[in-house]
């Protein structure tokens, strides 16, 4: 079809994935979001089926606008949950059905093969959630060659494509605390730094699980008098229109409310600690200290912490700007690191891994500064400009 897609930029967490096919010149020419990736839960051959059929409505949508150059301009086909588009883009909601096969992308004129449409020199940059050791990055790397998509291949977690959407160059560290914790660092010369961040027995602590935990552990403590008073013994049951933690306890325990629903409770921390609870100010000083401890480290691996370098908060936890977190981690950072530079990333995380694939095609920095001009935020917009 002569669209010269360059790469194929796929983010993919555990809700949702979503895909942008790059042009050459840094023009975005497609999107689309599909559902979650969880290799864990469901094997890595039906997850990447999630990512074949987002790629499916991706290619459609290309096909749909007309590609490069044509008059339709870039083409959005989101996806169950409504990707947004770049800037001009019509919204084609499900437009196209592209289908996962079991090798390339089925159901779109001429990519049975996946190179048909894309062409032949189109790299494939995913960052995915669960790849969270370099044998799984490998693994996933592989299950993705097979597929077809492109000349070439390469697969990251998911926490380096925010770092790479928040900063210029591939330079600085990003902290991530949604559900769980992790922390990532790179510098232009290819170098990088990272922890495991599988839990507990990698030494994690946080995240809005881990949170959640340590909220009604400290609860059922306060109300049952093994611990220190609380409010948090009240604000949690209180959340579920529950008049105890013990009822709480029970309705967690026998399934009434599903276990799924203890990340509600988060948010419930971080209102008790602002309101002067002493245990809930304590577990989000912890985080506090787990974040800046996870960023000085990654800064001083990669020879960077007396430097000037950026450090980004991302995920849902850090991106809520809780006034008594955020605070708290700019000031322990400006002791252990003073010239780095904090803030919260806003850019979505799909413009990181289509940057880190125009870095591996050697993609000069106007076709970089093209790219992510695509992708501004007018204040308070919800999605790309």
């Amino acid at each position: 079809m002569g669209v010269n897609v360059s790469v194929v930029a796929i983010d993919a967490g555990n809700s949702k994935t979503d895909v942008a096919l790059i042009g050459q010149d840094g023009t975005v020419l497609a999107t689309a979001r599909g559902g979650g990736f969880q290799p864990p839960v469901v094997g890595v051959e039906a997850a990447v089926d999630v990512l074949a059929e987002a790629l499916g409505r991706a290619v459609a949508g290309l096909s749909a606008g007309g590609g490069a150059g044509g008059s339709a301009g870039a083409s959005d086909v989101s996806g169950p949950r409504g990707a947004p588009g770049p800037p001009g883009a019509s919204g084609v909601q499900g437009a196209a059905s592209g289908t996962a096969g079991a090798r390339g992308v089925s159901g779109v004129p001429g990519a049975s093969g996946g190179l048909g449409v894309l062409g032949p020199s189109v790299h494939v940059s995913a960052c995915l959630a669960n790849a969270d050791l370099p044998a799984e990055e490998a693994e996933l790397a592989a299950a993705l060659e097979a597929r077809g998509w492109g000349s070439s291949v390469e697969v990251r977690n998911d926490t380096f494509a925010i770092l790479r959407a928040g900063v210029d160059d591939p330079r600085g560290v990003a902290v991530v605390c949604g559900a769980g914790i992790n922390c990532v660092g790179m510098t232009p010369d290819g170098r990088t730094a990272r922890f495991p961040a599988i839990g507990r027995i990698s030494g994690d602590w946080g995240g809005g699980s881990g949170l959640a935990e340590e909220a009604l552990w400290f609860a059922a403590r306060a109300e049952d008098g093994r611990g220190e008073p609380s409010e948090l013994a009240r604000a949690l049951p209180g959340h579920f229109g529950l008049d105890s933690m013990y009822a709480l306890i029970e309705a967690l325990h026998r399934g009434a409310i599903p276990m799924v629903r203890r990340h509600e409770l988060t948010p419930v921390l971080f209102a008790t600690a602002a309101a002067g609870d002493a245990v809930a100010s304590a577990l989000v000083e912890r985080l506090a200290e787990e974040v800046v401890a996870m960023a000085s480290v990654a800064l001083n691996r990669l020879g960077l912490l007396e430097e000037g370098a950026p450090v980004l908060l991302g995920g849902s936890v850090l991106a809520a700007r809780h006034p008594q977190l955020n605070d708290r981690i700019a000031a322990l950072l400006a002791a252990r690191a003073p010239k780095a530079e904090v803030r919260v990333v806003s850019e979505p995380p799909v413009l990181g891994a289509a940057l880190l694939g125009l870095d591996r095609t050697g993609a000069d920095q106007e076709v970089r500064r093209r790219l992510r001009a695509q992708y501004l935020r007018e204040p308070g917009a919800a999605g790309p400009a």
